[in-house]
C-alpha cells in the first residue's frame, strides 16, 4: 500500500513538474531508485511490507502523514511489552538464583557434614569392607561345600529311595541311586590323593555301608521275585533283569539269586512235564502224552519234543533275565542253569523210555527210537551245550540202551538163522528166511534213510547194521548150499546174492557192500559159465576132444594118431556141433532157467558161448596144423572160426 502511495505521488509530481530537470530533482532520484529496486530479491523489504500491511489498513492522506508516528508508537509499544516480559524473566532468574544459592549453601553444609561423618565413620567403613570381603569368601566356601555335597553325598529323597522298606517294591530310581552310590564310591578315591584323606575315608566308609545295605535289599527282593516264577510260562520283568545286572558286582549274591531262579524253574518244568504226561494241555488239548503209550515211537517222540520246547523256553527266560549282565562266561552260566532246571525231568523220562525199550517193540521200532533219541540229543545239545547236562546224559544213555537192544535183536535174529538152516528151494531161489531177513533189513534201512540224525553218525550205524545182518545171511546161504551140486550151488548163491544186492542198491552208504556182493556174484557166475560151456561140449562130444587138444605135446607125435582124435570121430562130433550151431539155446543147463535176473542169464549164456567158440578155435587150429597128420582138414572142419562166431553171435 505504501508503494502504491509513493508511486501515485510520484506520478503527480512528475506531471506538475514536467518542465523541471530530472537529474536535479531529489524526488525524481528517489522515484527512480524505487523503480529500479527489485523487490523480489529484497527479503528485508518484503518482510517490512508484510509487517506494515498488518496495521496500515487505510491508504489516506492522514494515514500517510501519521505513518511515522504510528510506526514509532508501535515500536514503542513493542519495546514496552518486551521490557515487561523481560522484567518477569529477570524476576524469575533472580528467584532461581536465590534457589541455586540456597542449594549451594545446602550442598556446602551437607558436604561439611559428610566430611565430618566420614571422618567419624572411617573405622566403620574399614570394618564393613573387611566384612564384605569375608562374606564373599564365605559365599564361595558355601558354594564349594554345596558342590562337594552334591558330588559326594546323597539327597534326602535319594536316601529314602535307597533305603525304602525292606520288602517294598523296587523301581528304576533305585538302580539310578545305586549307580550314583557306586560312582561316589569310585570318585571319592580322588580325595585320598589330596590332603582331604579323612573326609575321603569317611565318605568311602559311608558309601560302602550304603552299598551293602542296598545290595542286601536288592538280593532279598530278587530272591522273592524268583521264588514266584513257578508258573509254566513266566514273564521276566525289566526290573528283575536290572537287578541281576546290579548283582553281578556281588558274585555270591548273584549266584544265590540264580540258584533260586533255577530251583523255581526246575519245579515248574517238572510239574509241567508231569501234567503234560497225565493231564494234557489246558482243556485237554493237546491230549495227555500217556494216552499214546501204546505207540512207542510217538510216545517217546512226544516226550522228547516237549522237553526240547521246554529247554528252549527256559534258555529264553534265562537270556531275558541276564540280558544286561556283562561278566565273562555268561553263556556258560546260562547253559549250566538250564541243565540244572531240566535235571528234574530226567528220572521220569528215563523210567518211561526204559519201559518202552525193555518191552522190545521190534528191531525196526527200536532203531527208529534210537535215531529219534540221537536226533534230540544233537538238537538239545545246541541249546544247553555238550557238557554238564544231566538231560543230555540221560538221553545218551537211553540212546545207547535202545541201540544195544536193537543190535541184540538183530544178533538174535541172525543166530536163529544159523540154528535151523533151511534147504534151498526146488527153484534154487532165495529161501523164506532170507526173504524175511531182507524185508527186516529193508525196513531198518528205510527208517535209517529218513532219519534226521547227522550224516556221520548215520553212516557209522549203517556199517554196523549191515555187518550184523549180511554176514550171518551170507554164512546161512553158504551152509544151506553146501550139499548142492556145483551148478545148483552157484545158481542158488547167485540168486541169493542178487536179492541182497537189489535190496541194498536202493540205499546210501552201500557202495562197499555192493562191490563185495558183486565180486561174490561174479565168482559164482564164473563157475556157472564154465559149467555151461562144459555142459555144451560134453553134449556135443567135444569135451574129450578139447581135452586132448589142450594136453597134446609135439613130442607125442601127430594128433590124428591119438585114439578118438581120428578124422571119423571128429566128423561125427562136427555133425552134432552143426546141429548146436543151428539152435544154440537147445543146449542150456536147467539151472539157467532158475535165475531171478534175465541179465545174469544172458551174461552166462554169452560168456559160455564165447568159451565154446574159443574151444572150437583151438580145435580148428590143431586140425589145420599139418604136423598133426590130418588129410584134407577142411573136409573135417568145414566152418572157419569166423563163420562159427557169426552163427553163435
Amino acid at each position: 500500500m505504501m508503494a502504491d502511495l509513493d508511486l501515485s505521488g510520484g506520478n503527480a509530481a512528475l506531471s506538475n513538474s514536467s518542465t523541471s530537470s530530472q537529474t536535479s530533482n531529489p524526488l525524481s532520484r528517489k522515484l527512480n531508485k524505487i523503480l529500479e529496486t527489485r523487490l523480489d530479491n529484497d527479503k528485508e523489504m518484503l518482510e517490512a511490507l508484510k509487517a506494515l500491511s498488518s496495521f496500515f489498513t487505510e491508504n489516506s492522506l492522514r494515514s500517510r502523514r501519521n505513518l511515522r508516528g504510528d510506526i514509532e508508537r508501535r515500536s514503542l509499544s513493542i519495546n514496552e511489552e518486551f521490557v515487561a516480559i523481560f522484567k518477569n524473566v529477570k524476576e524469575e532468574l533472580e528467584s532461581i538464583n536465590e534457589d541455586v544459592q540456597a542449594m549451594s549453601n545446602c550442598c556446602q553444609d551437607m558436604t561439611s557434614r559428610l566430611k565430618a561423618a566420614k571422618e567419624q565413620t572411617q573405622d566403620l567403613i574399614v570394618k564393613t569392607t573387611k566384612l564384605q570381603a569375608e562374606n564373599q569368601r564365605l559365599e564361595i566356601r558355601a558354594q564349594v561345600a554345596n558342590a562337594f555335597l552334591e558330588k559326594f553325598q546323597l539327597t534326602s529323597d535319594e536316601m529314602n529311595i535307597l533305603r525304602g522298606s525292606r520288602e517294598g517294591p523296587l523301581t528304576e530310581n533305585f538302580f539310578k541311586v545305586l549307580d550314583r552310590v557306586k560312582q561316589i564310591h569310585n570318585d571319592v578315591k580322588l580325595l585320598l590323593r589330596t590332603n582331604q584323606q579323612t573326609a575321603g575315608l569317611e565318605i568311602m566308609e559311608q558309601m560302602a555301608l550304603l552299598q551293602e545295605t542296598s545290595y542286601e535289599r536288592l538280593y532279598r527282593w530278587a530272591q522273592n521275585e524268583c521264588r514266584t516264577l513257578t508258573q509254566e510260562s513266566c514273564d521276566i520283568s525289566p526290573i528283575l533283569s536290572q537287578a541281576m545286572d546290579a548283582l553281578q558286582d556281588r558274585p555270591v549274591l548273584y549266584k544265590y539269586t540264580l540258584d533260586e531262579f533255577g530251583t523255581a524253574r526246575r519245579s515248574a518244568v517238572v510239574r509241567g512235564f508231569i501234567d503234560a504226561l497225565t493231564r494234557g494241555g489246558p482243556g485237554g488239548t493237546p491230549r495227555p502224552i500217556e494216552m499214546h503209550s501204546h505207540d512207542p515211537l510217538r510216545y517217546v517222540g512226544d516226550m522228547l519234543a516237549w522237553l526240547h520246547q521246554a529247554t528252549a523256553s527256559e534258555k529264553e527266560h534265562l537270556e531275558a533275565l541276564l540280558k544286561h549282565v556283562t561278566i565273562p562266561g555268561v553263556e556258560d552260566t546260562i547253559q549250566e542253569v538250564v541243565g540244572h532246571i531240566t535235571e528234574g525231568v530226567c528220572r521220569p523220562l528215563k523210567v518211561r523210555i526204559e519201559q518202552v525199550i525193555i518191552a522190545e517193540p521190534g528191531a525196526v521200532l527200536l532203531y527208529k527210537i534210537s535215531n529219534l533219541l540221537k536226533f534230540y540229543h544233537h538238537t538239545i545239545s545246541a541249546i544247553v551245550g555238550t557238557s554238564g547236562s544231566t538231560l543230555l546224559t540221560t538221553i545218551e544213555e537211553m540212546h545207547l540202551l535202545s541201540k544195544k537192544i536193537f543190535f541184540n535183536s538183530l544178533t538174535l535174529h541172525a543166530s536163529k538163522l544159523m540154528d535151523k538152516v533151511e534147504l534151498p528151494p526146488a527153484d534154487l531161489g532165495p529161501s523164506s528166511s532170507l526173504n524175511q531177513t531182507l524185508a527186516l533189513l529193508r525196513e531198518v534201512l528205510v527208517s535209517h534213510d529218513s532219519s534226521v540224525v547227522p550224516l556221520d553218525a548215520r553212516q557209522a550205524d549203517f556199517v554196523q547194521v549191515l555187518s550184523c545182518v549180511l554176514d550171518p545171511l551170507l554164512q546161512m546161504c553158504t551152509v544151506s548150499a553146501s550139499n548142492l551140486g556145483t551148478s545148483d550151488m552157484a545158481t542158488y548163491m547167485v540168486n541169493s546174492l542178487y536179492m541182497m544186492k537189489t535190496t541194498l542198491a536202493l540205499f546210501e552208504f552201500t557202495d562197499k557192500r555192493l562191490e563185495i556182493l558183486q565180486f561174490q556174484i561174479e565168482a559164482h557166475l564164473d563157475t556157472l559159465i564154465n559149467e555151461q560151456a562144459s555142459f555144451v561140449l560134453t553134449r556135443l562130444g567135444l569135451s574129450q576132444i578139447y581135452s586132448c587138444v589142450q594136453q597134446h605135446r609135439p613130442e607125442q607125435g601127430p594128433l590124428a594118431n591119438i585114439p578118438g582124435m581120428d578124422s571119423v570121430s571128429l566128423k561125427a562130433s562136427m555133425v552134432q556141433f552143426d546141429r548146436y550151431l543151428a539152435a544154440p539155446d537147445c543146449l542150456l543147463m536147467p539151472q539157467l532157467n532158475f535165475f531171478l535176473s534175465a541179465t545174469v542169464k544172458e551174461q552166462v549164456i554169452k560168456q559160455s558161448t564165447e568159451l565154446v567158440f574159443r574151444a572150437y578155435g583151438e580145435l580148428y587150429e590143431a586140425v589145420m596144423n599139418p604136423s598133426n597128420g590130418y588129410k584134407d582138414p577142411t573136409s573135417i572142419l568145414h566152418r572157419s572160426p569166423q563163420q562159427v562166431q557169426t552163427l553163435l553171435s
